[in-house]
């Protein structure tokens, strides 16, 4: 499938790297065809990637790992949230967390309240919330010293 995207201009998506969500993501229920992105192009391995839209070309969410800037990330989350999902495993389950990036990029942070589960298997995810987390977690201090350990 090819997709003209804001972000990364055209690209070819084949249809297994295409991600489900039944319930659209929050505060965007109509979109329910993603896929993630990589930016091939950095120099660093970047922990970040992108949350791309089938349905919506302009609309992309950078995503990142939780545990890569919050190791003790744990959310409890109940067994029917992800029913839906099917079989979850350690092994084809993937947990991401969306990104916010205000102008002032040093306030860059982490939506910890909202993560996105997926699983890789059946290519299906929701978006959950979860009680107990930050909603903004800042993010910036860590990934600029994660890229500088990178570049070592």
């Amino acid at each position: 499938m090819k997709v003209e995207t804001r972000m990364f201009g055209e690209i070819d998506i084949e249809d297994e790297k295409i991600i489900t969500f039944e319930d659209g993501i929050i505060g965007f229920p109509d979109l329910k065809k993603f896929s993630l992105i990589f930016d091939e192009d950095k120099e660093a391995k970047s922990e970040i990637s992108w949350l791309q839209s089938m349905d919506e070309p302009v609309f992309a969410l950078p995503v990142i790992n939780p545990l890569a800037v919050k190791p003790d990330y744990n959310p409890t989350v109940e067994d029917e949230l992800l029913k839906s999902l099917g079989n979850l495993e350690p092994d084809n389950t993937l947990v991401l967390v969306t990104i916010t990036v205000p102008e002032d990029i040093e306030k860059m942070s982490i939506n910890l309240k909202a993560p996105i589960v997926i699983n890789a298997d059946e290519r299906k995810a929701t978006q959950v919330i979860v009680d107990g987390e930050e909603i903004k977690y800042p993010i910036y201090d860590i990934i600029k010293v994660d890229q500088k350990k990178a570049g070592e």
